[in-house]
């Protein structure tokens, strides 16, 4: 399909990419469109990959060549910066971004019957702590993620390009009522593993579990209380010179390195 000159930011057919600045208004326009926003050329061939259908292609004019193959069926919107960060609210200095169909939600109990591995998230509602949570999961072995129903969306764009689109390739699923679904997690076989900055809690590098679930929380205020009482054992990683704990994505991705060898 050729490309659509786009020269007013008002015009209606490129809709789904305004103000994608303003995380109140994208989180409540998003999903309820079916639709989420992708950035970057290898992020929106990943996402064709996974097998996402594509909404349609929104492109800085001198890239049109770049993408013109990624979903030769949707339309393909090019304009020039200025007219893009009118658009969007910013400057799109990949020059390529494209709005993406949501896919039908997968439950927690198809996920649980598939899994061996799986990270269970807390309210962790930093999209870039989400972003990398994801990739780490996906390059070091993990086969799931369930996430509290108070967690940051994966599909939201900055948590799809810190993950270099490896969202796409980590199942996962809303588990609720939360955190009662956690028993949910263990009569399928797994084993709750909170971790924790607690001295007292087993090292990561001492356990050997057949299936593990590994239960993150939060920057700062870490599990909560109930996560914690839910759990079946507290794991810690190991740490030197006074420091008490890491960002969460950093203890995540090594977590995921101790557990999905």
């Amino acid at each position: 399909m050729p490309p659509i000159e786009i020269t007013d930011p008002d015009d209606p057919r490129i809709a789904d990419y305004r103000a994608l600045t303003d995380v109140a208004l994208r989180t409540a326009f998003e999903p309820p469109h079916g639709l989420f926003i992708a950035e970057g050329e290898l992020v929106l061939r990943r996402a064709v990959r996974a097998g996402y259908a594509m909404r349609s292609i929104l492109v800085d004019a001198k890239r049109v060549d770049q993408v013109d193959t990624i979903a030769p069926d949707a339309p393909l919107y090019a304009a020039t910066p200025t007219v893009l960060e009118a658009i969007t609210g910013f400057h799109v200095h990949r020059g390529v971004l494209g709005s993406v169909h949501r896919p039908a939600p997968t439950t927690a109990a198809e996920l649980l019957r598939t899994a061996g591995k799986i990270l269970i998230l807390e309210d962790i509602n930093t999209h870039t702590n989400i972003g990398a949570i994801f990739r780490s999961a996906a390059g070091l072995g993990m086969d799931a993620i369930l996430l509290s129903p108070s967690c940051a969306d994966p599909l939201y764009r900055r948590s799809v390009r810190v993950s270099m689109g490896e969202v796409f390739a980590v199942p996962y699923a809303k588990l609720e009522p939360w955190p009662d679904a956690l028993d949910t997690v263990r009569r399928a076989g797994f084993e709750l593993l909170a971790l924790t900055p607690d001295p007292e809690a087993v090292s990561l590098r001492d356990l050997r579990v057949e299936r593990p679930a590994l239960l993150l929380g939060a920057e700062g205020p870490g599990l909560s209380g109930k996560a914690l009482t839910a759990a079946d054992a507290r794991v810690r990683i190991p740490m030197h010179r006074g420091v008490d704990s890491l960002n969460v994505a950093t203890a995540a991705a090594i977590a995921c390195y101790e557990l999905g060898g």
